[in-house]
């Protein structure tokens, strides 16, 4: 899990009957970062420290949430814990935590009245620990779906995964929560794994076969589509070489979405160095094993996830077929 990297430590807090909820990533000794941002509907808070030109080198926390732009409020409450704890760039009398912040639009199941708040937030960052990660429809990925050219009603229910790998590099991490407008396919074989149903319900169609045979959103309202990531590694990284590690993971969204970045999605990527390790490293060799983590931790997001909302998940309909 992401956790494998010294530094990150993860943390939930969710509603499960509003179905929304948020996710705190909180690096106690501070982080350097970059970021990418694919989708072109993404909604964010905090994010210029990533900029290569922006004087603080160094976060102390992501949050991950739904609840659309509502959803944002979730960081104010984990700035709160990691004040509380003395965490944070000294400006004299305290402390102010970084904590960038990027959501998903989870209003359209569930009760769109419920959204992450600064008191789930904080929860989220409290909860955070080193240890193992709940996977599924918990933290951001509680109100996650897929599929949904024709609507949420005919989507699938997807969610939150993790993973880790060894590299020559020590250990690279990822996190996902997959809420696409397309379908997560299976990145080595092309196998559907989630996404939009036929007609019936019970079987999985391409999202992008439809919309060539002319199927179209036709009207733009809400950036209802995004899938969050953060890639974490130990390797100390500069701010250039991580906001271009964030872009060449973003492979993995490429492989696993179909389609990928579409103007209903608001993808963003974080990469993360914990600093953790020192020593010389080749950025594209060190891209090829984030990316894979990142494939791995998108397809779990989906193949974790249990139904909810009326929606069926890859347990019910692919697996169990």
């Amino acid at each position: 899990m992401i956790t494998a990297v010294r530094g990150v430590r993860v943390g939930h807090a969710h509603n499960a009957k509003a179905l929304t909820g948020c996710t705190a990533l909180v690096f106690e000794r501070g982080a350097r970062f970059g970021i990418f941002v694919g989708g072109m509907a993404s909604g964010t808070r905090a994010c210029d420290a990533g900029r290569e030109e922006h004087l603080n080198d160094e976060v102390h926390g992501i949050v991950l949430a739904g609840g659309s732009n509502y959803g944002l409020d979730a960081a104010g409450g984990a700035m709160r814990f990691l004040e509380e704890r003395g965490i944070g760039f000294p400006v004299g009398p305290t402390v102010v935590p970084i904590v960038p912040s990027a959501i998903i639009f989870d209003l359209g199941i569930g009760d769109p009245r419920v959204r992450p708040d600064p008191g789930m937030g904080y929860r989220a960052a409290q909860s955070a620990a080193d240890g193992p990660v709940e996977e599924g429809c918990v933290g951001a990925g509680t109100g996650a779906t897929v599929g949904k050219l024709f609507g949420i009603s005919r989507a699938m229910k997807s969610g939150l995964g993790t993973a880790s790998v060894e590299s020559p590099y020590g250990p690279v991490g990822a996190l996902a929560v997959v809420n696409a407008f397309g379908d997560v396919k299976d990145p080595e074989t092309g196998e559907l794994l989630a996404g939009l149903r036929d007609e019936s319900g019970t079987r999985l169609i391409s999202t992008a076969e439809q919309m060539r045979q002319g199927v179209v959103r036709k009207r733009f309202s809400l950036p209802q589509d995004t899938t969050l990531a953060v890639v974490a590694v130990e390797i100390e990284l500069t701010k250039p070489e991580l906001n271009k590690l964030a872009r060449l993971a973003d492979q993995a969204i490429v492989r696993t979405h179909s389609p990928a970045h579409t103007t209903f999605d608001g993808d963003v990527i974080f990469a993360v160095s914990t600093r953790a390790r020192q020593g010389e490293c080749e950025l594209t060799h060190l891209a090829l094993f984030v990316q894979r983590t990142l494939e791995e931790a998108i397809v779990r997001a989906v193949t974790r996830a249990h139904g909810a909302g009326g929606l069926p998940a890859y347990r019910d309909l692919v697996a169990s077929s």
